[in-house]
């Protein structure tokens, strides 16, 4: 399969999910301490009003919108029309725009920082510096990226369960590989977290690794 058949696969699964998604996971920041209190912290390494996109920014462009209040400008992206349509939707104030983030149009050195929480986990493995490489592009020197995942030893097709079965090519991440991934585009002063699942999410840690260009 080609990289643009995997695409597709998402835009299919989460076209038809979007709202599912969006009703379970639109509050869930409020759940979330480590997280909170994570993004506090990455929000402060940062100019005022940075300039953020939020890559594979989901229906309810919740993560966009938490720094978004801490005073920052936020530019979703996501490869699903009815994901960027429900965004929009609940966030007039935040931009949003349907985009490939292994084809992001925007200049080179545009952004202080980019988020991705959980999206680079539906492209296979062998394809992702396509993505991280083009993080790298659209940073400014010394932006820096964050990237959140979840922990394990998968890179296959699987049932997307937010899709009722429908396929998506699914990968799981050890700490190693997330570090590895970052320094191989060039990213410096990399550092890689791991937290425990809370009692609501799938039983797998997270792994949040951030880097700089």
């Amino acid at each position: 399969m080609k990289y643009s058949d995997y695409s597709e696969m998402v835009r299919i699964a989460y076209d038809n999910s979007a709202e599912k998604y969006h009703a379970n996971f639109k509050n869930e920041m409020a759940e979330k301490e480590f997280d909170r209190l994570f993004l506090d912290n990455f929000s402060n390494l940062l100019p005022k009003h940075s300039l953020i996109c939020d890559a594979g920014c989901g229906p309810s462009g919740h993560i966009g919108k938490y720094l978004f209040d801490k005073g920052h400008n936020i530019k979703g992206i996501d490869i699903s029309p009815k994901c960027i349509q429900i965004a929009r939707e609940n966030n007039p104030e935040l931009d949003f725009e349907v985009m490939n983030m292994t084809n992001m149009n925007f200049a080179s050195n545009s952004f202080d920082a980019i988020i991705s929480f959980y999206s680079i986990m539906y492209t296979p493995k062998k394809y992702l510096d396509l993505i991280i490489s083009e993080f790298y592009r659209v940073l400014k020197p010394n932006g820096i990226v964050l990237i959140v995942v979840k922990k394990g030893c998968l890179d296959s097709i699987d049932s997307n369960y937010w899709d009722e079965g429908k396929p998506v090519h699914y990968c799981l991440f050890q700490e190693d590989e997330m570090n590895e991934l970052l320094l191989k585009q060039k990213f410096k002063s990399v550092t890689v977290e791991t937290r425990l699942p809370y009692d609501f999410e799938f039983n797998v840690d997270r792994i949040y690794s951030t880097g700089i260009k």
